[in-house]
């Protein structure tokens, strides 16, 4: 049953409430009928994504049984947490905050009476994130691209994934995922997205780079049409083209497209395809065959290297071995187990490049270290191994 004003008035005089203390306009809460608190579930959302909201935009969850649930928006990933509260926190449409409220004109007290929709213990609470990107590769890796359909045999899709079909396995965000596939040289083919085969990769880049020794062009300066129309009889021209963009930086001049080949990149693949199938390389040796097996005009350089191989400076001789950080876990404290379970201390120098992408928007590698890692000095260099996280 509603109350009357008079029947409020009333219960503020025995409260010992002061109505002039008060808002003019008064909310009379009354329950609807059967409601329980699982009917809705509450989300505490920031000014970003209040617009975004409000702009006609969705949110999407993301996540398999297996994994915990993640919101996405158009470029950002965010964790869901459930957060308790001691109050009990009522949904009641219509009603208005002391914000909303206009009483200027107001003189006197005005009821106004609104039922509750439902109430809840908790809600979710977000926190941006890293998106979840380890298992886009894994997918692209049923089933690698290497090269076109040769005539008669039948083209499968059992493996191939849609940019729909990723966005509904992958917890990250449209943006997100765009780039991670840019990143992996991936390619979209026949309208499926798909990760070219190292060797058949390879392969391309050899016949680029064979064409620009061949016809004496300058790295910075290699024609798109001319290299289509040489090498098309080889491989399809989307192929060569995506070498060219996977490894070069597209520009015009004119009327005419170049690309500019990135040295640090071609060094980089090589350098994989050299040490992919060494469990460990001598570090020397490693270097003179490298530097032999890149175009000539291209010098090579271990920090070119940076999170694709490990140099162990302890052993005699030096060795170099193939460590991707794209191989490491994604989770923070099982990137820095798994790190000190294959090297007992580290150097600052080695260990960034492998826990870089670790950090957050105002994070740095030096506050990542100084939580999961325990820092000394040896032979004056200063090294870091591992110890319990500090407790946030």
């Amino acid at each position: 049953m509603s109350r009357t004003l008079e029947e409020v008035q009333a219960t503020l005089q025995i409260a010992k409430l002061k109505e002039n203390d008060l808002q003019n306009t008064i909310h009379c809460l009354t329950f609807g009928e059967s409601i329980s608190s699982g009917d809705y579930c509450l989300m505490e959302l920031d000014d970003a994504l209040c617009k975004h909201i409000e702009a006609g935009k969705s949110l999407v969850i993301r996540g398999d049984q297996d994994e915990r649930a993640v919101l996405c928006s158009e470029d950002k990933t965010y964790d869901l947490k459930i957060a308790d509260t001691s109050n009990l926190l009522l949904l009641v449409p219509g009603c208005l905050t002391p914000d909303q409220l206009t009483t200027d004109n107001q003189a006197s007290s005005q009821l106004v009476h609104a039922q509750i929709w439902g109430f809840s213990n908790s809600y979710w609470e977000l926190r941006k994130t890293h998106p979840r990107l380890k298992k886009l590769k894994k997918l692209l890796m049923e089933n690698p691209y290497e090269g076109p359909v040769i005539s008669g045999q039948e083209d499968v899709t059992e493996g191939k994934y849609t940019m729909g079909d990723l966005l509904e396995r992958i917890q990250a965000s449209e943006e997100e995922l765009e780039a991670q596939l840019q990143t992996i040289h991936a390619c979209e083919v026949n309208g499926y997205w798909r990760l070219l085969d190292f060797d058949y990769e390879m392969k391309l880049l050899g016949h680029v780079t064979q064409l620009v020794d061949s016809e004496s062009w300058s790295f910075s300066k290699v024609p798109l049409s001319v290299s289509l129309e040489e090498l098309g009889c080889l491989e399809p021209q989307e192929m060569i083209e995506h070498s060219l963009n996977c490894y070069g930086r597209r520009y015009t001049d004119g009327d005419e497209v170049f690309f500019a080949l990135n040295e640090d990149k071609v060094c980089r693949a090589t350098a994989q395809m050299l040490l992919q199938n060494a469990v460990k390389f001598n570090l020397s040796e490693f270097q003179e065959v490298w530097q032999q097996s890149v175009p000539e005009g291209m010098g090579t350089r271990l920090d070119q290297l940076k999170s694709l191989a490990l140099v162990d400076r302890s052993t005699k001789p030096e060795t170099i071995s193939l460590l991707r950080v794209e191989d490491l876990p994604e989770d923070t404290l099982e990137r820095f187990t798994h790190l000190f379970t294959m090297r007992e201390k580290w150097t600052e120098e080695d260990i960034t490049p492998y826990i870089q992408d670790l950090c957050g928007e105002k994070q740095t590698t030096g506050a990542l270290l100084t939580k999961y890692a325990r820092s000394s000095t040896q032979n004056g260099v200063k090294v870091f191994n591992s110890r319990r996280p500090v407790a946030t």
